[in-house]
């Protein structure tokens, strides 16, 4: 089975790397898109770069290339293999997976998550879709709108990291299966206590997998299924309820991401390069649909030669609060909500990966 992993065009990345970079003047970019956004309902779609100064690598940096090109992710059907071949693909992908989730689980939004929340919140963004699976998103807007509200007007398409599933329904929240699995393998809870302790992280992607070679991943444990064992049957196959490359988003998660665009009057597109297809075509929808279209991105993206795209090269951490302001008035000041969101968040960037030598653990095969 062939897969692509979802890249842009080469075209595109050498226009690009060709493109002069021009001088930005920050005011005019806070009132361009202050102006864009001004008449409301709007739908946001965001992606990896919306979460990099929570301490989230993106995968691809400004030039729009991979930044990690000898990664292979796990595949759907690697993962989901019921033979002893697929458990062992299950047995890299969840250690991995094991070690790289509590940095996600930790992170907290930053400033760009709290500009979109309070713009939620002055009911300008009415629908918000994004590509990522770490949470931020909700955790910024929570202190503002209950689970229905969020439920209702935001949608993860690629799924979230946070729960768990089997193949027969069984959910769990993923805090309680990173239990689990410490739980069998004391080794490796060890060794994350560890790196906790002395604040030595792997090189974690936007999925909660990290990079980490050379390890004999036979000797890790996938606890069963709990839920299955109680109906007499074994069963490790498990996956967070996230999409995984070779896999396709459900035709409920399709029409409702279709649907939160058609029911805006303009599409914002924030920190994405819209290499996967699942959020270019929502792109494209918005175009046929004749919307209004914002992109505020830096580096090539796959919509670069779209006809009816205005792209703007900024970061959104530079901009966001004070297109907020200008758009709240007295509001930014006098209310109380609106306040707090505009002051919170954090802008704490990744920090230099760790090569493979600062996270080798002591029985790696040299």
């Amino acid at each position: 089975m062939k897969i692509n992993i979802p890249t842009i065009p080469p075209s595109i990345l050498a226009a690009a790397k060709l493109k002069q970079s021009t001088p930005i003047d920050l005011p005019s970019v806070v009132e361009r898109i202050a102006a864009f956004l001004a008449p409301g309902n709007v739908a946001v779609l965001t992606g990896a770069g919306v979460s990099v100064d929570s301490g989230i690598r993106a995968y691809r940096g400004d030039d729009g290339r991979y930044m990690n090109p000898n990664y292979k992710p796990i595949l759907y059907h690697e993962l989901m293999d019921e033979s002893l071949k697929g458990y062992a693909f299950r047995q890299r992908y969840w250690l991995r997976s094991y070690l790289g989730y509590p940095p996600v689980r930790d992170a907290q939004p930053n400033t760009t998550h709290f500009a979109l929340a309070a713009l939620q919140y002055l009911g300008i963004v009415s629908r918000l879709i994004t590509q990522n699976v770490d949470g931020l998103h909700h955790k910024a807007i929570s202190t503002v709108w209950d689970q229905y509200e969020m439920e209702r007007k935001m949608l993860e398409i690629h799924g979230t990291l946070h729960r768990v599933h089997c193949t027969f329904g069984h959910v769990v929240d993923r805090q309680t299966f990173q239990d689990r699995i410490s739980a069998a393998n004391p080794y490796w809870a060890e060794f994350t206590a560890n790196m906790e302790r002395t604040e030595q992280k792997p090189r974690t992607n936007p999925d909660g997998d990290v990079v980490l070679e050379g390890v004999d991943y036979g000797s890790f444990v996938i606890p069963d299924c709990p839920e299955c064992t109680l109906q007499s049957r074994r069963n490790s196959i498990q996956k967070p309820n996230l999409i995984f490359f070779g896999e396709s988003i459900s035709a409920e998660v399709k029409e409702r991401s279709y649907r939160d665009v058609e029911f805006a009057d303009r599409l914002f597109i924030v920190g994405t390069t819209l290499a996967t297809f699942s959020a270019f075509r929502l792109l494209k929808h918005a175009i046929e649909l004749r919307k209004p279209v914002l992109m505020l991105n830096v580096g090539p993206t796959r919509a670069d030669t779209i006809p009816g795209l205005e792209k703007i090269e900024v970061q959104s951490g530079a901009v966001l609060r004070d297109i907020v302001k200008s758009l709240a008035g007295f509001r930014a000041v006098e209310d109380p909500i609106l306040r707090r969101l505009l002051t919170s968040g954090i802008v704490k960037p990744p920090a230099r990966e760790a090569t493979n030598e600062d996270i080798t653990p002591s029985h790696v095969e040299k």
